[in-house]
């Protein structure tokens, strides 16, 4: 893979955001991570420290290290449940300022779910109704851009398959503050079959007729502990899965995938070594044709 394309993984803050996180770089070697900046599975938000702010964007920038934040997993902008949706949009907005305090290059939100099928019919609209103006603001407040991912599927998800995101998109008329991020065990679980020949390249054509040229900013690059359409979420060790290692050399040779930083959410052990491992695996992968 080419030198100039950002790969690193999903790091961990805890102890302090830059303490935590630049000791992961230094241990796997990454020149891209990800990183939470509130719980990621409660809604309550801090304002963060400023010193490690300022201490993980300085020492991002020494290192060249390109980073983003992963939204809380309780977002869910498709919920039929009014404060669901409005705990989402302030958990979206309390990212996008920290986002800005520290240099990431987006924050990373799942599409979401309508719950239940009465809703799901105008599950797009109530999208639509509290994206946009979002996506607004962040653009107005130079904060990072929102990049959307699909699900796993099932549950009424509002984006699962790569297709689904031509009236995601769609729904906040294409706003240039939006972007993708791609997740591989994700798409594998929705039903992409990445494993058989030419099932990555297939699935990046599709992605590319969905969203358009320029709308991947972000690959979380995970194998699958499950069969293809599983629906299940569950992240394994790149080739040690049921995705397989050759799905990854078609995924960085694809065009669409040019440049375009990877992250890896796959497990890791002791001092990160596995994740040393998957991002090397990365770096030694074919450069985009």
């Amino acid at each position: 893979m080419h030198g100039s394309t950002p790969v690193g993984g999903h790091a961990p803050a805890a102890g302090g955001l830059a303490k935590a996180s630049l000791r992961y770089v230094e241990q796997t070697d990454a020149t891209a991570v990800q990183v939470y900046v509130s719980n990621p599975r409660g809604w309550a938000v801090t304002d963060g420290d400023p010193a490690q702010d300022e201490a993980f964007l300085s020492g991002c920038e020494d290192r060249g290290v390109t980073a983003y934040i992963h939204a809380a997993l309780l977002v869910n902008l498709g919920s039929p449940t009014v404060a669901t949706v409005e705990r989402s949009i302030a958990s979206l907005e309390h990212a996008l300022r920290r986002g800005k305090a520290i240099g990431a290059h987006g924050v990373v939100f799942h599409a979401g779910s309508a719950v239940d099928a009465v809703h799901a019919e105008k599950a797009l609209d109530v999208v639509r109704d509290v994206l946009r103006p979002l996506l607004d603001r962040a653009a107005g407040q130079g904060w990072p851009p929102l990049l959307v991912e699909p699900s796993a599927g099932g549950g009424r998800s509002l984006a699962s398959r790569v297709e689904h995101l031509e009236a995601y998109l769609a729904a906040v008329d294409n706003h240039p503050h939006l972007g993708v991020c791609f997740d591989t065990c994700h798409a594998w679980a929705a039903g992409h079959d990445l494993a058989t020949p030419g099932g990555m390249t297939a699935t990046l054509d599709a992605l590319l007729t969905a969203t358009g040229p320029g709308r991947l900013r972000l690959i979380h690059a995970n194998d699958s502990k499950d069969p293809c359409g599983s629906t299940r979420d569950r992240h394994e060790s790149l080739g040690k899965g049921t995705i397989g290692a050759a799905a990854f050399a078609e995924l960085t040779r694809h065009p669409a995938a040019a440049g375009v930083p990877l992250i890896v959410e796959t497990p890791s052990g002791e001092l990160s070594a596995d994740h040393a491992a998957d991002i090397a695996l990365l770096r030694g992968l074919p450069l985009p044709s």
